[in-house]
């Protein structure tokens, strides 16, 4: 039974009884029992869920154009924010399209067919105004392939090489009806929309999604942008469902500098480092520009560590290195690198300061702009590593209660919050946790006492009776806990398919975290047991309805 079981189990006013967890340096129990979930998990089946139309987020848009065209200018920049949905803004549920934004990607379709045309990239060929067809009918075709992801039929080729004679009527040459084909792929739904083409749409049999499906949902999963050549062709040849061939190809695409996409835009969720972009202290933190930088690029190195090399997934939370400059490191109370750039360092003597709990981004992201808040803190660790949300406070919770003691510290005042009924339990839940990262104070400074001149108490009970002191034995608690595997792979599949993990993926989610684990527990394990699942490989239909 996990930490956050046990913790929900004190979610109300009642007494928690479960049982206590053993400590980070106890020796762990021999479990001879059978667990009930992986009993049910084998005899259930799965399904590989619904698979809804996905519009290109703004990431993916920027990122695709990129890859297509050489365009670096970010356009979707001046697009609508996308909508986030379990976590993410990849989620293919929220990803609405409005008026305004088809008449944004008009735009900067006709921006970027342009700006290509001015820098040649469209040079394969030269068009003859005599005869324009040959050309334009091989840079169409190759163009559309690429941008919609998949081969083209000859009639869609005809179609666009068709804007030729009708830029011809309105008196234009072929050089203006071959920019009109190119701006309509791009506003076309097989660019906008990662379109599933199904061989069997009316099956609700769970069937392998094809070739070039498989090679979008990798690409962008990996890269958030279109398939290249080399995955392209892979899945034109109908390999990409081979085993070796497909995890030949993860391989390939994670040491790629694109897997850089994973860091940004998944990990950047994950771990709130996108909203460190939003954090404003009070001035008398002195945070400035230069150190939310150094912060954010902190986090992204380590966790591109992650990607790239050869750590367990698991040890985010107490990685014993870390990225600094001279500016954080001095924040930290570390030795100075010695450089404004960002470099690598070792922890060793810093235990405080290895992995997440340790990291500025995070401990001022959960921080009030004022204030250090348990609450925030303890909240992230259920929802982002223990999966275990509380439910939301009631609409009279009301805030931290105001000082009448200046001697009081923060878990005391907060003490006196917790006697209210309403809020004791589930701040039974949160609080603690967040205690144990009181020693960081809201910009994530080490600190001994709290602004008032009370000692700071970083001690900290779990339902259960469960004790720690401090973020070195808290993070020991969390890394321990069984649960901790199976939310991270929940978050990753969540991401990788662009929907929520639903209950009926309870079974999937734990299948895919035993298999990373069993493979070494590395970030490439849990991605290649990730791609290698029926809800990657798979879809179903949808049944067929009679009309009355």
């Amino acid at each position: 039974m996990g930490l956050a079981v046990l913790l929900l189990l004190g979610c109300n006013d009642s007494p928690p009884r479960a049982r206590v967890l053993p400590g980070p340096e106890a020796p762990e129990e021999p479990n001879t029992s059978v667990d009930p979930q992986d009993t049910l998990c084998r005899s259930e089946s799965r399904d590989p869920g619904r698979v809804t139309l996905h519009r290109l987020n703004r990431a993916e848009y920027d990122n695709t154009v990129r890859d297509l065209l050489g365009d670096t200018s970010t356009p979707a920049r001046d697009f609508p924010p996308d909508d986030h949905g379990f976590g993410f803004d990849n989620n293919a549920d929220v990803l609405s399209m409005s008026p305004l934004l088809m008449e944004k990607y008009s735009h900067a379709a006709q921006v970027l067919v342009e700006t290509a045309w001015a820098k040649g990239r469209f040079s394969a060929c030269a068009l003859n105004p005599a005869q324009p067809e040959p050309c334009a009918r091989k840079l169409l075709r190759d163009f559309a392939r690429k941008a919609w992801r998949r081969p083209v039929t000859e009639q869609e080729v005809e179609g666009l090489v068709a804007f030729i004679a009708r830029a011809g009527q309105q008196g234009d040459g072929p050089e203006v009806g071959v920019k009109l084909a190119l701006r309509s792929v791009l506003v076309s739904p097989h660019f906008l929309f990662r379109v599933e083409l199904d061989a069997e749409p009316t099956s609700t049999a769970p069937h392998p999604i094809g070739d070039v499906e498989l090679a979008s949902r990798l690409s962008y999963f990996l890269w958030s942008s279109m398939p290249d050549e080399a995955l392209l062709q892979a899945a034109e040849g109908g390999h990409l469902h081979e085993p070796s061939v497909l995890e030949a190809q993860v391989r390939r695409m994670l040491a790629d500098p694109k897997a850089r996409a994973l860091v940004d835009n998944f990990a950047g969720q994950w771990l709130y480092t996108r909203a460190l972009d939003f954090s404003q202290p009070e001035p008398r933190y002195g945070f400035d520009e230069p150190l939310r930088q150094a912060m954010r690029q902190e986090t992204q190195l380590v966790f591109q560590e992650f990607v790239s090399g050869n750590h367990r997934f698991k040890d985010l939370l107490d990685a014993p290195f870390t990225y600094v400059n001279d500016r954080l490191a001095a924040h930290y109370g570390l030795p100075l690198p010695g450089t404004n750039a960002m470099t690598r360092v070792d922890l060793q003597g810093h235990p405080e300061r290895a992995g997440l709990f340790g990291k500025g981004a995070l401990l001022t992201v959960t921080a009030n702009p004022d204030r250090t808040s348990p609450v925030k803190r303890g909240v992230w660790v259920l929802e982002q590593l223990l999966c275990k949300a509380p439910p939301p406070p009631p609409p009279d919770a009301g805030g931290l209660a105001p000082t009448v003691d200046p001697t009081l510290n923060i878990k005391a005042r907060m003490a006196q919050h917790r006697a209210n009924p309403t809020c004791a339990g589930c701040h039974t839940l949160m609080d603690p946790l967040g205690f144990g990262m009181e020693n960081f104070d809201p910009v994530g400074r080490w600190r001994t006492k709290e602004e008032g001149g009370a000692a700071v108490d970083s001690s900290g009970e779990l339902p259960g009776g469960k004790t720690f002191t401090g973020v070195v034995e808290l993070r020991g608690v969390v890394k321990q806990d069984p649960d901790l595997s199976a939310c991270m792979t929940r978050h990753l599949l969540t991401y990788a398919l662009g929907r929520g993990a639903e209950a009926a993926d309870r079974c999937t989610v734990r299948d895919i975290s035993q298999q990373a684990e069993a493979q070494g527990g590395r970030f490439t394990d849990y991605i290649l047991a990730i791609v290698r699942s029926g809800a990657f490989l798979q879809r179903h239909g949808e049944a067929e309805v009679s009309k009355p």
